[in-house]
């Protein structure tokens, strides 16, 4: 098996094509890399001023080394091998967004400590249980939620069935799966 391309090297090719030093960056763009980036080492705490960091396309299994990134809002981590968001506390005073739809992800610890998580886009992962989706509700400014392709979204037989549980579970919620949530009703979104 082909050893994987480091943050250390990813990093480094970055600032070769852009001329935009790894510490100055404010939009890091290290997706699909060949060969694919296995793990999220602690190169990653040179990216001081990254707001946004996007290691989707790889073939990473653990969120690690995040402490460093003081100014990240999105991290978008989709198509990897990620099992646990474990990790992703470490930016818990930040992070707006988070992307990690296509993974292999079936809790949501790690995230219940969100200050201003905005958007959860998860979709296609490992959730099967509505008492995981329950603990959304803790995340007080959550108001986007894509959870379509995961067991627990799959198994409830009708669609307004799925939403007005979810509703009842995280009443704040703004949208999910790409439908609005407006009062009593759902508007297409």
């Amino acid at each position: 098996m082909a050893k994987g391309m480091t943050i250390k090297d990813a990093l480094k090719q970055m600032e070769d094509d852009t001329g935009v030093k790894a510490k100055d960056a404010k939009v890091v763009k290290l997706i699909g890399k060949i060969p694919m980036i296995d793990k999220m080492d602690a190169s990653l705490s040179q990216l001081e001023s990254c707001e946004q960091l996007s290691l989707s396309t790889n073939k990473i299994e653990k969120i690690a080394n995040l402490n460093g990134l003081k100014r990240l809002t999105i991290l978008s981590l989709g198509r990897n091998a990620i099992k646990s968001l474990a990790g992703v506390e470490a930016v818990n005073d930040t992070l707006v967004e988070l992307w990690c739809s296509y993974n292999l992800i079936d809790k949501f610890k790690g995230l219940t400590a969100m200050k201003k998580l905005k958007v959860l886009h998860m979709a296609h992962n490992k959730v099967a249980d509505i008492g995981e989706v329950a603990k959304l509700s803790s995340i007080t400014t959550l108001e986007d939620v894509l959870l379509i392709g995961n067991p627990v979204e799959e198994s409830k037989s009708e669609e307004g069935t799925w939403i007005t549980e979810v509703k009842k579970k995280v009443p704040k919620l703004k949208k999910l799966d790409g439908i609005m949530l407006v009062g009593g009703d759902t508007e297409e979104g």
